[in-house]
């Protein structure tokens, strides 16, 4: 049995709920933070009139430790236009932090670590068997592929979300795990 910590967000209860039958798709985001405890203060963060705030519902650190801050029966505000169907999912992972919107800090260069894809895989596989509709995959970089102004000089343009990133493992990470890859264009 695979060993999750629940740690539920302190507004969890003010996120919708959802039937489990209504999840189809799993997206996958990297932090691009330093650690899993920044991880928590800005999961933690109100952001929302509601209440909330913008949080994945689960996260695996680089020792492949996973932690749930939202229930999958809730809605996590993870990914433009796609939370009410998806399930989040983020590996602590630098990214670009902390300079994410500069032209010049736009590579990302640490790998996921093999701890981390190995919990990834158990956890597709066990949410494989509890959402009878999960069947898609998808990056965050694959569904928001919105850009913006660079911070250091607004003339030009960079992604916005670039996560889970070019160093994702993704033919490792989805090995059997019967979920087709949706929203990549290579």
């Amino acid at each position: 049995m695979l060993t999750i910590h629940d740690q539920p967000l302190p507004y969890v209860h003010l996120l919708p709920e959802r039937p489990a039958s209504a999840i189809t798709l799993v997206v996958i985001h990297c932090t691009e933070l330093p650690d899993m405890a920044m991880a928590r203060q800005y999961g933690e963060r109100k952001l929302y009139d509601n209440g909330t705030g913008a949080s994945g519902h689960y996260y695996i650190d680089r020792d492949g430790s996973i932690y749930r801050y939202v229930p999958v029966t809730r809605v996590a505000n993870h990914v433009r236009g796609q939370n009410s169907h998806s399930v989040g999912i983020e590996l602590v992972n630098l990214g670009r932090y902390p300079d994410w919107w500069d032209s010049h800090h736009q590579t990302m260069t640490e790998p996921y670590t093999a701890e981390q894809i190995a919990a990834l895989r158990a956890l597709l596989s066990q949410l494989r068997q509890e959402l009878p509709n999960l069947h898609q995959v998808a990056g965050h970089e694959d569904l928001d592929t919105a850009r913006m102004p660079a911070s250091d000089d607004p003339g030009k343009e960079i992604a916005r979300k670039m996560d889970p990133g070019p160093l994702f493992p993704w033919e490792q990470a989805l090995e059997g795990s019967g979920l087709q890859r949706v929203g990549h264009h290579p």
